[in-house]
């Protein structure tokens, strides 16, 4: 794990960084957090993917993260871009002679994906803000709110995850930009699952299943992994906590 101190235009998006041990080139995962959430939140998710043989860039947003100082929900609507940006300096490490991500990306693959506000941030990437870099999507108990339903560009698998008694984005909502999604799609539901509480804290079952649907999504989204596509379905009806509307 490191820290990159990355700044767009004065907006400064410390982000960090996970990856794999050992040798080889990785596709790149963009990860966007929620209101008033932070990268390390969401750490067992995201060691999870990077050992699984994934990079995992996670910014943090600079008016809605956890540190802060000018908190202001409205600036989502920024964080398409500042998250297109912070996509192209970790893929420029790959360039960069003495880096430990030096020729250990593979650039040609990336993936964005996120959380609630992080989840509308990942439909802006496939939408208004369209960032033609990627590959595929995972939206985690979000919506299309202020990012739009207009999915453009390249087709790109989608992965979208959400819990039916979620109040704070809800499961409607969330369903409404998945039906809009007009590429190879999936939909992971969870009947008792809330707006993420119980879906990310790391060691119960609705985690477990969630790791492990959305890591053989990425194998199969960004790998081309013929065989992780068929394990989705199976991951995904583990202990009978979650069902899969598979259009992939």
């Amino acid at each position: 794990m490191r820290e990159l101190d990355l700044v767009r235009d004065g907006r400064e998006l410390p982000t960090t960084v996970y990856y794999p041990e050992g040798a080889g080139r990785f596709p790149v995962v963009l990860f966007s957090h929620g209101l008033g959430g932070r990268p390390v939140d969401y750490a067992p998710l995201l060691r999870r993917w990077a050992a699984a043989g994934f990079v995992v860039a996670a910014p943090a947003y600079p008016h809605t993260s956890g540190d802060a100082a000018d908190y202001d929900v409205l600036d989502v609507v920024n964080q398409p871009a500042d998250a297109s940006y912070a996509i192209g300096k970790v893929l420029a490490l790959d360039a960069r002679r003495g880096d430990a991500l030096f020729h250990r990306l593979a650039t040609d693959r990336v993936a964005a994906a996120g959380h609630s506000a992080g989840g509308i941030t990942t439909v802006g990437l496939f939408t208004l803000a369209r960032d033609a870099r990627l590959d595929a999507g995972i939206v985690l108990s979000g919506n299309s709110l202020g990012a739009g339903t207009g999915f453009r560009g390249t087709a790109a698998p989608m992965l979208f995850v959400h819990g039916e008694r979620d109040q704070t984005i809800s499961y409607a909502s969330g369903k409404a930009a998945f039906d809009a999604v007009p590429w190879p799609k999936a939909l992971l539901s969870f009947p008792d699952g809330d707006h993420g509480t119980t879906l990310l804290r790391d060691g119960g079952t609705s985690f477990q299943v969630l790791t492990a649907t959305t890591t053989e999504f990425l194998r199969y989204a960004l790998y081309g992994d013929p065989a992780a596509k068929s394990r989705i379905p199976r991951a995904a009806a583990r202990d009978d906590v979650a069902q899969l509307d598979d259009q992939l």
